[in-house]
């Protein structure tokens, strides 16, 4: 499945930090993890710490999917408010939704901190009204956050333009949010697995999956076999190949960053996380050097290459609608790309088992702009099933949900 077009940053500031080696044996493990991107890496780092054997496959060079094209907003801000996640399920799960999601960005803190060198940075999340008729949905969306301790400050026209220099008609504060380099951290995270004990196999495709009573049984497409207790398919995007039932709907998102820009000019957001209300959304974060990341755009095209054509104009699209509100900015793409995402009709992702496997096998499937914090959360879900203890979120991120 081809995940990305253009030229996505995090490859090329990185490079192949680390090469793995493909899987030319027959293995048995506690754990097999499908999917060698940032969900896989951390569920897997989660099982190794407490632990569990694990092994883990990727189809292609670790981190070279869905992850090298993230933009790695970390947020407790799921695409759904609140206000419509209490609609459907009520307010007690929407809030539980919403702490899992703060909880993983201070999880993530002392994870970046272990882990060391992985750009992360704590943020503001200013999430504007992108027009006046969207003002009233931002007031009960504040207010249900205050109301369930969320820190979240009112905004009006006057203080958004003080603040950061630009006019919109309203705007919601948050003091919780957070930046990360996802490819870094990835490869970061499965070499600390690696030296835990767990394998790690690159260039490694999954073609069969068997599940029984007591355990599964994977073959790759060279034929060779791993057997384990318990299977994570954690493959991003294409996990969706694994299942009869169609749980999300692929879309295509653009993204641009650019050169360096001086911190003076960038004033207030060096800290601070801009998105919008309209759908889809624009929405950009500074890096720790200083560079403005911008996406948006996102279109129904699942073509690869429909969307390969698509970025460039994508990219200028995008630069003029930042230019628009901050035209003191030099708002030039150095590098841009396109990566493939996933919806889910209610924006929140689904971890745990599916009914056409049994209990044994477990999708990982951190759908949604929340992809990274969803991960964090959910693998202390996975962890919980694999250990058959209960866990609040089993309900909340579950297909049981589906109905």
């Amino acid at each position: 499945m081809d995940l990305k077009s253009g030229y996505p940053f995090w490859a090329i500031r990185n490079g192949l930090m680390r090469a793995f080696p493909p899987l030319h044996e027959h293995l048995a493990c506690d754990v097999v993890v499908i999917g060698g991107g940032i969900t896989g890496a951390l569920i897997a780092d989660e099982l190794a710490r407490h632990g569990h054997g694990v092994v883990v496959l990727e189809q292609r060079d670790v981190a070279w999917g869905s992850t090298a094209a993230s933009t790695a907003l970390l947020q407790y801000e799921i695409d759904t408010h609140m206000v419509d996640l209490a609609g459907k399920y009520g307010e007690r799960t929407a809030a539980l939704a919403y702490d899992a999601c703060a909880s993983s960005i201070h999880d993530l803190q002392a994870l970046a901190a272990d882990v060391g060198d992985v750009d992360f940075a704590k943020a503001d999340s200013l999430y504007y009204a992108s027009s006046r008729r969207h003002a009233r949905k931002l007031r009960d969306e504040h207010a249900l956050r205050r109301k369930h301790g969320f820190d979240v400050t009112w905004l009006d026209r006057d203080a958004i333009i003080d603040a950061y220099g630009f006019e919109a008609p309203c705007a919601i504060l948050s003091t919780l949010a957070a930046r990360i380099d996802p490819y870094r951290m990835t490869y970061r995270l499965l070499d600390r697995v690696r030296k835990r004990g767990g394998e790690i196999f690159d260039r490694t495709c999954v073609d069969d999956i068997r599940a029984t009573a007591r355990g599964v049984s994977l073959r790759t497409t060279e034929g060779f076999e791993v057997r384990a207790d318990h299977a994570v398919i954690a493959a991003g995007y294409a996990s969706q190949h694994w299942l009869r039932d169609r749980i999300a709907v692929n879309r295509s998102s653009y993204a641009f960053i650019t050169d360096p820009i001086e911190r003076e000019r960038l004033g207030a957001l060096r800290n601070t996380m801009l998105w919008e209300s309209a759908r889809p959304y624009l929405y950009l974060r500074t890096t720790g050097d200083d560079r403005l990341l911008v996406g948006g755009e996102d279109d129904a095209v699942d073509i690869p290459a429909k969307r390969d054509l698509r970025v460039d104009r994508k990219a200028l699209r995008l630069a003029k609608e930042v230019g628009n509100l901050f035209p003191h900015l030099p708002i030039r793409p150095a590098f841009a790309w396109a990566g493939t995402f996933a919806e889910t009709r209610d924006g929140l992702p689904f971890f745990g088992p599916h009914p056409q496997y049994g209990p044994r096998v477990h999708f990982a499937m951190a759908y949604g702009g929340n992809g990274i914090t969803f991960s964090m959360a959910g693998g202390g879900l996975i962890r919980a099933l694999v250990e058959r203890r209960k866990h609040p979120l089993s309900s909340v991120f579950g297909f049981k949900r589906l109905g």
